[in-house]
Order: structure tokens, then C-alpha cells, then sequence
């Protein structure tokens, strides 16, 4: 399984990125994908995530960026995109995708894409 990230770059304060992550693989299933970010001298935090639960997929977002950042899935579940709007400078921070696959030799194992530096500028 492998996650491939892309995006990221640099806006200016008020402007708008977007990032996609997708899993590829041979036969699993995605439990979990979303976004983390870590910016110097901070602790990596969660951005946003889709889990997948029985009732449907779950959406959570870290409180700063909700009602400025969404994560959707494109076409399959296993893509998804996190559209940026409205940044700031304080969103400045190596961006990595994250997801929570299960295959049938490993079970449920996390897996990291690449981190894309996301950088705001006032």
C-alpha cells in the first residue's frame, strides 16, 4: 500500500490551496484517511479526517480550520482532497496524509504519504 500526496505551495493570506491523497494498493480497505500537519516548534495535529464507520463516513476537522478547509472524497474512497480556502499564516506547516488501511497480511496498519509543504504568507 502506498499513499501518494500532491499539492500544497505557496498562497498569500486569504488565498486557497488544494492537496489530494490517494491510496494505492493491491486489495484493501481504507478505515481512515485524512490529513495532519506540523508546523516548527509545534506538535504535529490532525487537520482533518473521513472515517469510515457503519453508519457512514465520520468528518472531523482541528476547530481553526473548520468552515475554511473541506476534505472530500474524489470518485473513490480511496482518493480524497483537502480544499483550502481563506488561509492564513498560522496554516504554514508541512502537510502529510495519513490513512488507516486493511489488507488481508497485515490487517489494520497506518500509513503516511509524503509531506507537502503548505506555506502562507501575510
Amino acid at each position: 500500500v502506498q499513499l501518494q500526496a500532491s499539492g500544497g505551495g505557496l498562497a498569500q493570506a486569504g488565498g486557497s490551496l488544494r492537496l489530494a491523497c490517494e491510496a494505492s494498493g493491491t486489495y484493501f480497505r481504507v478505515n481512515s484517511i485524512g490529513w495532519y500537519r506540523h508546523a516548527p516548534g509545534d506538535q504535529r495535529e490532525l487537520v482533518a479526517l473521513i472515517l469510515r464507520t457503519a453508519s457512514g463516513d465520520k468528518i472531523t476537522y482541528e476547530p481553526s480550520v473548520k468552515d475554511r478547509f473541506t476534505i472530500s472524497r474524489e470518485n473513490a474512497e480511496t482518493r480524497v482532497s483537502l480544499q483550502m480556502n481563506n488561509l492564513k499564516p498560522g496554516d504554514t506547516a508541512i502537510y502529510s496524509c495519513k490513512s488507516n488501511i486493511w489488507t488481508p497480511r497485515l490487517g489494520s496498519q497506518d500509513y503516511w504519504g509524503q509531506g507537502t509543504l503548505v506555506t502562507v504568507s501575510s
